[in-house]
């Protein structure tokens, strides 16, 4: 695996969104990612910085509940 590369599953563990929202969001060219063999690997920094630009603009992690 590429050094600062983490996998989907680690993406979702550490920012609360699906696995595959992130991976969406590496085919929307939104955060860096690529594809090692069978699995997608995302780079770490460029993720925390979607979440933190995400988080400024209002957006809200994890599952959606209804009221």
């Amino acid at each position: 695996m590429p050094k600062g590369y983490i996998t989907t599953a680690e993406a979702a563990q550490l920012t609360g969104y699906n696995a595959r929202h992130i991976q969406r969001l590496v085919r929307e060219k939104k955060i860096k990612g690529i594809k090692w063999g069978i699995q997608w690997q995302v780079d770490r920094a460029s993720l925390l910085a979607y979440v933190r630009t995400a988080e400024k603009h209002g957006a809200k992690r994890g599952p959606k509940t209804s009221a």
